[in-house]
């Protein structure tokens, strides 16, 4: 069984919580109020705050800042130099620490390089953001997002493939690597479980 890997470089501050199997390279710094599940994978200068929560295995990539009030559940996916938020309207001169948004990402969400997630909004479970999608309102679970702002442009599946399914109506798709059903009805997109 592997143990956890810390890297000499890293400062992870005493109170930090981090899962068994779980991986924290070069120049990472973790605050003492974060919790990290098992089999996380935090990448090079990657940050993570004081009331963060990251669930089981989640990957960070490098230089991605995990601010006050993100939570991300299990098998969370944030690419390269993605960005979060934690104040709506920030001003230096401003204190406005009180007036942290919560960000929730849902399970098995990915968040594609160089994207921005502006706080107070939920991404819900397996949603796909597109590299460099600036994403300011909610998005519905399995929504592949695009653009700036971020718009919606089609359906992901689990296994992470785009599902030949439209927008809106009602319809259905079988992901060619799982088997795996999906169901369009009322602009919801569900897994069909037996």
């Amino acid at each position: 069984m592997l143990e956890t890997y810390i890297h000499e470089s890293a400062i992870v501050d005493k109170g930090a919580q981090i899962g068994k199997n779980s991986r924290v390279w070069h120049f990472v710094h973790v605050c003492s109020g974060a919790q990290i599940g098992e089999g996380v994978s935090l990448g090079q200068n990657v940050f993570v705050g004081n009331r963060v929560t990251i669930g089981n295995k989640c990957k960070i990539q490098n230089n991605v800042s995990v601010y006050d009030n993100v939570y991300l559940e299990a098998e969370v996916f944030c690419g390269p130099s993605m960005v979060f938020t934690n104040v709506y309207n920030p001003r230096s001169g401003v204190e406005r620490k009180d007036e942290y948004r919560d960000t929730l990402v849902k399970q098995g969400v990915t968040l594609g390089a160089n994207c921005t997630i502006v706080c107070g909004i939920t991404i819900g479970q397996y949603a796909f953001v597109g590299a460099g999608a600036v994403v300011n309102k909610d998005v519905k679970p399995y929504a592949l997002m695009v653009g700036v702002p971020a718009k919606q442009i089609g359906w992901m599946s689990e296994y992470g493939e785009q599902l030949d399914i439209p927008l809106q109506g009602a319809a259905s798709a079988t992901c060619k690597h799982t088997g795996i059903v999906y169901r369009l009805e009322n602009k919801k997109l569900t897994k069909v479980t037996d």
